[in-house]
């Protein structure tokens, strides 16, 4: 039987590529000449460290300039609030979000039970799969999706004959 699985998945050597050129800019630009502006990474969470607010501002700015070039998505970013750490030192925590939430999960599943689309679908961990007699009824439940569901960076593999 036909399927396919919806998954939020970043591709997270992109994420650190786009880190490592982050970094890189932020220690050559001649405004940040001085400081200790940078990104730290740790797994699927990233460290903003900067001398003041506005600084950590334009470092998170560099940042998502350097995902958004790499086709990273920014809804996958999570940010805490920036906490002071000795000073005008200042530092923001950000987390890499990965999987489809279940309350997710549920409302996609319900959006495509409610178009009649003739397919099943079932949660499975962090994706959702979704199942159909033909090849047509799996494209249209994935246009439905790509057309409704936009708070959140999905990807559709797995497609399966």
């Amino acid at each position: 039987m036909p399927s396919f699985d919806i998954v939020s998945e970043p591709n997270t050597q992109e994420v650190k590529n786009a880190i490592e050129q982050t970094n890189k800019e932020v220690s050559t630009r001649f405004d940040f000449k001085g400081t200790d502006a940078r990104v730290d990474q740790k797994d699927l969470e990233l460290t903003a460290y900067a001398d003041s607010e506005p600084r950590l501002d334009q470092v998170l700015e560099v940042m998502r300039i350097k995902l958004a070039k790499r086709g990273v998505d920014i809804r996958y970013l999570e940010m805490d609030d920036p906490e002071k750490i000795g000073g005008d030192r200042v530092k923001r925590v950000i987390t890499v979000k990965t999987g489809l939430p279940t309350e997710k999960s549920k409302a996609i599943a319900k959006l495509i039970k409610e178009a009649k689309i003739k397919v099943t679908t079932s949660i499975q961990g962090d994706a959702l799969r979704v199942q159909g007699a033909k090849k047509d009824t799996l494209q249209e439940a994935i246009q439905l999706v790509r057309s409704k569901v936009e708070d959140i960076p999905l990807q559709f593999t797995n497609f399966r004959d």
